[in-house]
């Protein structure tokens, strides 16, 4: 059974993370920066964005745990940071670990400029190691 604990504005609290995804050994997580002021529709773009790309890497250079995704019903989870600075630092980290990581530069069509980075893609990977990059993340 889970249980889901909530503060002010249906944050749901971190732990939770976890449950969501703790029957699945490999996942994928979409990390979207808050502080563009995107709309809903725009971060679903990103994050579709990043997710394609991501398990595009994983599909060409980590294809056993691609495959162990597809199985399992490729599981994804979204999740939120305040600026550029924390996505690429995760990236770095991701790819010293090495985990499949893809960061979205947007086209500067609609809601943001040229070049701006908006969503980072990482894995699909071992949960246990995107675990380590992402626990502590709230959930977008």
């Amino acid at each position: 059974m889970l249980f889901l604990a909530y503060r002010p504005l249906n944050t749901v609290v971190l732990r939770t993370v976890a449950l969501l995804t703790e029957n699945f050994e490999i996942k994928q997580v979409l990390v979207v920066r808050t502080d563009l002021g995107m709309g809903r529709g725009k971060m679903a773009v990103q994050c579709s964005h990043a997710a394609v790309s991501s398990a595009e890497l994983a599909r060409t250079r980590f294809r056993a745990w691609y495959d162990k995704w597809l199985r399992e019903g490729q599981a994804k989870i979204a999740l939120k940071v305040k600026d550029d600075d924390q996505l690429l630092e995760l990236q770095k980290r991701a790819r010293g670990i090495p985990i499949p990581s893809y960061i979205v530069r947007d086209m500067g069509l609609t809601q943001v400029p040229t070049g701006t980075i908006t969503c980072l893609g990482l894995g699909p990977a071992p949960a246990n190691k995107v675990d380590t990059l992402t626990g502590k993340l709230r959930l977008l």
